[in-house]
């Protein structure tokens, strides 16, 4: 991009930046990002952005402490919140991700995809109803999500309910049929839930063909 001035506005070197995201160019939108920053250390969108690349560039610790400053410089925008929430589910700091994506969804509850990734979050912490709801909530919104089926499932399994997570797998291999997982689950679950030997054969041996290779384990001791 070529400045109109020597000294490029903020605009300008934003606008910059984001053409540089548009591209995946991540490395090159910080370097934009950070000379508005030398000017605008409170620059809140720049700050998001900048988090968002360094996200992309899975320098996800790098990237927590750039969305807290976008949220010192506005507290009201849902964006940081949800993005330091992305940034905390990779690192496995379930708990501090569901903090934040509480508060982005308090911001805005009509950011619907918040309700997946808060489900992620709480299915890591073991806390499988809360999952659930958010998992529902997710599929409210658009039915034909394979991997919140696939997640929905986990979290049905982890809270007893086979039978739910039967249908909940079956639905996310229907949608998805390379979830070489959601076979795997499908298999283990109707073997030792529901004792479906044949089946959970055919589901792990499906598993195993889409690159699973936990799966073998049990074919080699149970349908060989």
């Amino acid at each position: 991009m070529v400045f109109a001035s020597c000294s490029p506005s903020e605009e300008e070197l934003m606008s910059a930046g984001m053409a540089k995201m548009d591209t995946q160019s991540w490395s090159e939108a910080i370097t934009y990002f950070d000379k508005l920053l030398e000017d605008n250390p409170s620059n809140s969108q720049a700050l998001n952005a900048k988090g968002v690349a360094l996200f992309q560039l899975e320098n996800y610790k790098e990237a927590i402490p750039v969305f807290s400053s976008a949220i010192d410089a506005d507290s009201a925008s849902y964006k940081p919140y949800f993005n330091r929430g992305n940034s905390n589910l990779e690192l496995k700091n379930f708990k501090a991700a569901v903090s934040d994506y509480n508060m982005a969804n308090r911001l805005d509850p009509a950011q619907t995809d918040i309700y997946y990734n808060r489900g992620l979050a709480l299915l890591g912490l073991e806390e499988y109803e809360d999952a659930l709801f958010d998992f529902d909530a997710a599929l409210q919104v658009n039915p034909n999500q394979a991997l919140v089926h696939f997640n929905r499932g986990k979290a049905q399994l982890g809270n007893n309910d086979p039978g739910g997570a039967m249908e909940s797998l079956t639905n996310a291999v229907n949608l998805d049929g390379k979830n070489a997982a959601a076979y795997y689950l499908l298999g283990v679950t109707r073997m030792s839930a529901l004792g479906e030997k044949k089946e959970g054969c055919a589901d792990l041996k499906m598993a195993l063909s889409l690159g699973y290779t936990e799966a073998k384990t049990w074919i080699d001791d149970f349908c060989e």
